[in-house]
């Protein structure tokens, strides 16, 4: 299955396609109706980077029972919805600082959906023109801070979201 993925080579940063341990180097916009290299890159001295720099990130809290459970809280009648640092996003593999070692940390694996467009007011039918892909993602959280205050933001400083390599590209998983 063919992902995207972000990379860095000397200062050029760059997306491409990633087929079977290889690299196709993308033009045009990620976003948009991008094209391909036809011969793979040199892998050589490529270092992989976040999938994708967002201006934000928005989480979903207490979203399935056992969860909320495990919490100790009820189940959220509407969607429990809250902010992340973009600089706590970290590619596969970096070092994870956990800030506070005295502190409860939790991981937990997630599923990170990409929206590649503005999007405001959509419909839950219409929603899904809007999503780019799918990666593999971590919340690593510090639960002493996050149940010491009510907004959770304090409870994900930087480096506390590992996030996978690459993204599923919507249109690719259906096509490849």
């Amino acid at each position: 299955m063919a992902a995207i993925g972000r990379f860095q080579k000397g200062d050029e940063i760059f997306f491409a396609k990633a087929v079977d341990g290889e690299l196709f180097r993308l033009h045009g916009d990620v976003f948009g109706s991008p094209s391909f290299d036809k011969k793979p890159v040199s892998t050589k001295g490529i270092k992989t980077l976040i999938p994708i720099q967002p201006s934000k990130v928005i989480a979903v809290g207490l979203n399935y029972a056992d969860h909320a459970r495990e919490s100790g809280k009820p189940l959220p009648k509407e969607p429990l919805f809250w902010l992340k640092a973009p600089t706590s996003l970290i590619p596969d593999g970096a070092k994870i600082e956990i800030p506070f070692s005295n502190h409860r940390t939790d991981f937990e694996a997630e599923m990170a959906i990409i929206i590649g467009r503005r999007v405001r007011n959509v419909t839950p039918a219409a929603a899904a023109r809007y999503i780019f892909g799918y990666t593999a993602a971590q919340d690593v959280s510090d639960r002493t801070i996050q149940n010491s205050e009510s907004q959770w933001l304090a409870a994900n400083p930087s480096t506390l979201s590992p996030h996978s390599d690459h993204t599923l590209r919507r249109k690719l998983i259906h096509t490849t």
